[in-house]
C-alpha cells in the first residue's frame, strides 16, 4: 500500500519508544525528529509536518504522559490522535438532496487521475444505497472517454447520458439534467474533461457548466502517486472552481501517500473515498481513524470486515460450516474460497488490514501468491473429474497424470496441491479448537495460508 515506507519507519521509531521503561523529553524530541523526517519522505508538505511535530510535542513532552505507567504507548496514541485530527477526524459522506430530489455532482481533475472510472465507482456505490443513478458524458476531447464511461457504466448498470463529442460539455450537461428529470433520476453525475496540467480553459470550462447547471457537489479526482502535486492540485481547483470534496485514486500503488496526510489541511475539504484498485468495486469510503491506524501498522480490521460482510453469503457459509464438519469440503469449495478472497482483493490485500504484519511480510506473501500460482491452482483443480473434485481421495496417480497434463504442469505441482489442500481441510477442522485455546492462554498454533 502507499504508506508502506512510512509505516515500517514509524514502527521503528515507536519499537524504541516502547523499549524504554521511562520517556524524558530529550527522548520524545529526538522520536519526533524521526518521525518529522518519515513524514517529509512521505511527500507531507514541510509547513503541515512543521505544524503537526508541534502539536505532537507540545501534547507528548507533559508530565503526566512522561512519568505515566506507560509513557512510549501514551506518545503513540497521541500521534494517533494527531494523524486523525490531520486527516480531518470525522467521516465525510457526499451530500444528497432530500427525499427523490435530483442531485446533481460534477468530477473534476486532471486527465489520468482516474476521473471516468471513479464517476462509474460512484454510480455504482449509490446505486446500492437505492438511488437511480444516470451518468453523463461531458468529456469530449479525450479519444474513447466516452466509450470507456459507457462501458463501464453497462457493468454498474447504470445508464450513461451522451450526445457525442461535437456537442459543448455545457449543452449536454444542460440535456442530462432535462433527461434526469424528466425519467426520475435521483443521482446525475457529471463527467468532465481533464487536461494534463491545470489550464484556464479546462477551469473556465468547469465554471461555465455550474453556472448553467445546479451542481450540489463537486467532487475532486486526484492521484495519489503524484504525491504533493495533488495537494497543489486540490488547492488550485478549490481556489478557481471551488470543490465540496476529494477522491484519491491510486493508493493501492507504490506511492509515498503523503496527499492523504495534506489535502484536508490545505483545502479544508475532506477526503470522501480512495480508490485501492483497478476494480469497479474497488472504492473504500475514507474513514481518517482507519487510515491513521493503517499508517501507524495498527491495522484496519474494521474495514476487512466492511470487505468480508460485502461478500459474505450467509447461507453459503452455514453450508460450508457443514461440510467442514463432515470432512466433506472438497476442491470445489477450495476454488470457491480462492475466487472469495480475489474478489476482497487478494491475500495481500487483506493481511495488509490486520497488525502487525509488515512491508518485508507482504513482499514475501505477494511473492508466493503471485497470480500465475493462482492461475495454475485454478487449472490444476478444473482439470478434475466432478467426482475427482467432491471426493480428493480418489485422486490415484494415474488420475494425477492425468490432471497434470491437462491443466499443462508436472504431477509435482498435483502432489504439491492436494498435500495442501489436505492440510487446508485439517486445519479449517482445527480451527474452533485453536480458537478456544487461545482464547484459553493455550499455544498460538503457527499458521501457515494453503497455497
Amino acid at each position: 500500500m502507499a504508506f508502506d515506507n512510512l509505516t515500517e519507519k514509524l514502527q521503528n521509531v515507536f519499537k524504541k519508544l516502547r523499549s524504554k521503561g521511562s520517556l524524558t523529553e530529550a527522548d520524545v524530541k529526538l522520536a519526533m525528529k524521526e518521525v518529522k523526517m518519515a513524514l517529509l519522505e512521505a511527500d507531507v508538505s514541510f509547513k503541515i509536518v512543521k505544524q503537526f511535530i508541534k502539536s505532537v510535542e507540545g501534547r507528548a513532552v507533559g508530565q503526566d504522559v512522561l512519568t505515566g505507567l506507560n509513557p512510549g504507548q501514551m506518545v503513540i496514541k497521541i500521534v494517533n490522535e494527531e494523524l486523525v485530527s490531520l486527516m480531518g477526524s470525522d467521516t465525510t459522506e457526499i451530500a444528497l438532496k432530500e427525499g427523490k430530489a435530483l442531485t446533481i455532482i460534477m468530477m473534476a481533475g486532471l486527465q489520468g487521475a482516474g476521473k471516468t472510472t471513479t464517476a462509474a465507482k460512484l454510480a455504482g456505490k449509490f446505486k446500492q444505497k437505492g438511488k437511480k443513478v444516470l451518468l453523463a458524458a461531458c468529456d469530449v476531447y479525450r479519444p474513447a472517454a466516452i466509450k470507456q464511461l459507457q462501458v463501464n457504466g453497462e457493468k454498474q448498470g447504470v445508464e450513461v447520458f451522451s450526445m457525442g463529442d461535437k456537442n459543448s460539455p455545457v449543452n449536454i450537461a444542460k440535456a442530462a439534467v432535462e433527461h434526469a428529470l424528466k425519467n426520475d433520476i435521483n443521482v446525475l453525475i457529471i463527467d468532465t474533461a481533464g487536461r494534463l496540467q491545470v489550464d484556464e480553459d479546462m477551469m473556465n470550462e468547469l465554471i461555465d457548466i455550474k453556472k448553467n447547471v445546479d451542481v450540489y457537489q463537486t467532487i475532486l479526482v486526484v492521484d495519489a502517486m503524484t504525491g504533493q502535486d495533488a495537494v497543489n492540485v486540490s488547492g488550485t481547483f478549490n481556489e478557481k472552481v471551488g470543490i465540496d470534496g476529494v477522491i484519491l485514486t491510486k493508493l493501492d500503488g507504490d506511492t509515498r501517500g503523503g496527499a492523504a496526510l495534506s489535502i484536508k489541511a490545505v483545502t479544508g475539504k475532506p477526503i470522501l473515498y480512495i480508490g485501492m484498485g483497478e476494480k469497479l468495486s474497488d472504492l473504500e469510503q475514507f474513514y481518517p481513524d482507519r487510515m491513521a491506524s493503517r499508517i501507524l501498522g495498527m491495522g484496519d480490521v474494521l474495514t476487512l470486515i466492511d470487505k468480508v460482510s460485502a461478500e459474505f453469503d450467509e447461507e453459503k457459509a452455514k453450508e460450508l460450516q457443514q461440510k467442514i464438519k463432515k470432512s466433506s469440503f472438497g476442491f470445489d469449495d477450495y476454488l470457491e474460497q480462492m475466487n472469495q478472497m480475489k474478489k476482497m482483493g487478494g491475500l495481500s490485500s487483506i493481511l495488509s488490514m490486520l497488525p502487525g504484519v509488515g512491508s518485508s511480510q507482504m513482499s514475501q506473501i505477494e511473492a508466493a501468491m503471485d497470480n500465475n500460482k493462482l492461475n495454475r491452482i485454478e487449472a490444476i483443480i478444473l482439470s478434475m473429474t466432478p467426482a475427482e473434485r467432491s471426493d480428493p481421495n480418489l485422486l490415484n496417480v494415474s488420475r494425477k497424470r492425468r490432471i497434470a497434463a491437462g491443466a499443462g504442469v508436472d504431477i509435482s505441482e498435483v502432489n504439491r496441491l492436494v498435500k495442501q489442500f489436505n492440510q487446508a481441510r485439517k486445519m479449517m477442522k482445527d480451527m474452533p479448537q485453536m480458537m478456544n485455546g487461545m482464547q484459553k492462554g493455550g499455544k498460538r498454533g503457527k499458521f501457515k495460508f494453503p497455497f
